[in-house]
Formats: structure tokens, sequence, C-alpha cells
């Protein structure tokens, strides 16, 4: 069970050469994660390991982002994006992440590979409203609803911007 912090709005950030790195199952429990991990978030490894992933999940993030995520893994494409993750304390930090499927000799996805690094100002500043505006649709259309109608609405203002998720936000952090 993730368990249940109160948001702060004191940020942490990571340092131009540190990388969390982890690695889940293909249901999201961790299997691996690495000091720079636990010290950004605040945990130890006997709380991270055998988690859901989500543990560091920040109420600001919506839905629609994991669903997105969720979908280009079982596609079994790498997955880029930002995400605000919460720490223990209640803090938060921003990354950009890179989710990439772990395969058996057979070709089977058995897993998830994640690093996640310092993102750039620019970038934060340029999605922090779209997903501010998902995580409002959210709220207006419930907990079933709410994760599709937020990735839809992501998805309409990648076409009017003639963009995909993965080249805006590559294009991001230049």
């Amino acid at each position: 069970m993730k368990p249940s912090i109160t948001p702060i709005d004191r940020e942490i950030r990571l340092g131009d050469d540190e990388f969390i790195v982890s690695k889940t199952d293909t249901k999201g429990i961790i299997t691996y994660c690495n000091r720079v991990f636990m010290h950004i978030a605040g945990y130890s490894e006997a709380e991270l390991l055998g988690k859901q992933h989500n543990i560091v999940r920040h109420p600001d993030m919506p839905r629609g982002v994991f669903r997105f995520l969720w979908q280009t893994l079982q596609d079994g494409e790498e997955f880029f994006g930002y995400v605000k993750n919460m720490c223990k304390s209640g803090a938060y930090y921003w990354v950009f992440a890179n989710v990439t499927p772990d395969y058996d000799e057979r070709g089977r996805i058995v897993g998830y590979y994640s690093v996640r690094r310092k993102p750039s100002d620019q970038a934060i500043a340029a999605l922090a409203p779209i997903y501010k505006e998902m995580l409002e649709l959210e709220a207006r259309a419930g907990a079933k609803d709410g994760p599709d109608a937020s990735t839809r609405l992501l998805q309409e203002k990648l076409d009017a911007m003639g963009t995909t998720y993965n080249d805006l936000v590559m294009s991001l952090d230049k």
C-alpha cells in the first residue's frame, strides 16, 4: 500500500551528474534502486524494494501521463518524459525519465529499466501547464474516466502542435 504523504512546497533538485536508476518487474514492482534514488526520494532500500514504483508518484502528476507511459512500454517502445515525483518527506523532485523494456532471451518483456536525470527548467515550464490542465480534466471526469480523458487531451494538444510526445519532450531539453 502506498504511504499517505502530504505534499509540501519544497523542491529537491538532482545534480547535473546525478542519475536515478531503478528496475521493476512487468507490474511496476521495484526490484532494484540505486543510492541516488534512495537519497533523493528519502527512502531506504528496504522501503523501496518490493514496492510499486508509484510510491514516489506526486499528486500533481496526471494519471493520463502514466497511462500513456504504460501503453508505450506495453507496445515494446521506450518512454521518454518529464515526471514530478514526491519524496518520503513530501518534498518533490522533477526528472527527465527514460524507461526501457527489459527482454528475456525469448523476446518477452520481463521488466523495465528506468534512468532519470535532472531536467531543464525550460522543459518543466513548458510541460507544467499542460500537466495542470490534464489534472484538472481528470478531476472533472472522475477516477474511472479521468486518465483516458487526460490522455486524449494530451494527444489533442500534440496533434495541434504537429508533434508526438517523444518529439516534444526530446525538443525541450536542448
